[in-house]
């Protein structure tokens, strides 16, 4: 049974737009964890054997690296679906990172 706070994760995960993505940072920051980036990670990591799908390619670290790519059954799959959603990869970073980046304390704010 996944922690409340993974779940919490997937649900906000699950609220990026496609073609877009956010940091792990940024994800804990919204979630009240500032400096829990890491814990983010194992959630993204746990996600895909979530009860729900999760789009864990859309996060990445805080400079649009895609550091966790390892965790997907093929280290190209994170890209690859970036790449269907319209996200120009090169060098394992997103391009235009600051442009394509979705941050959920100005955007869920929007709403």
């Amino acid at each position: 049974m996944p922690s409340d706070f993974y779940t919490d994760v997937w649900d906000l995960v699950r609220l990026i737009p496609e073609g877009r993505v956010t940091s792990y940072g940024a994800i804990a920051k919204y979630l009240g964890s500032a400096r829990s980036s890491r814990m983010v990670g194992w959630a993204m990591n746990a996600s895909h054997s979530a009860p729900e799908p999760v789009p864990a390619h859309r996060v990445v670290n805080r400079i649009g690296m895609l550091s966790g790519k390892a965790h997907f059954p093929d280290p190209d799959e994170m890209q690859r679906r970036l790449e269907a959603e319209g996200v120009v990869v090169e060098n394992d970073r997103v391009v235009d990172f600051d442009l394509l980046c979705w941050n959920p304390m100005t955007e869920l704010m929007l709403e």
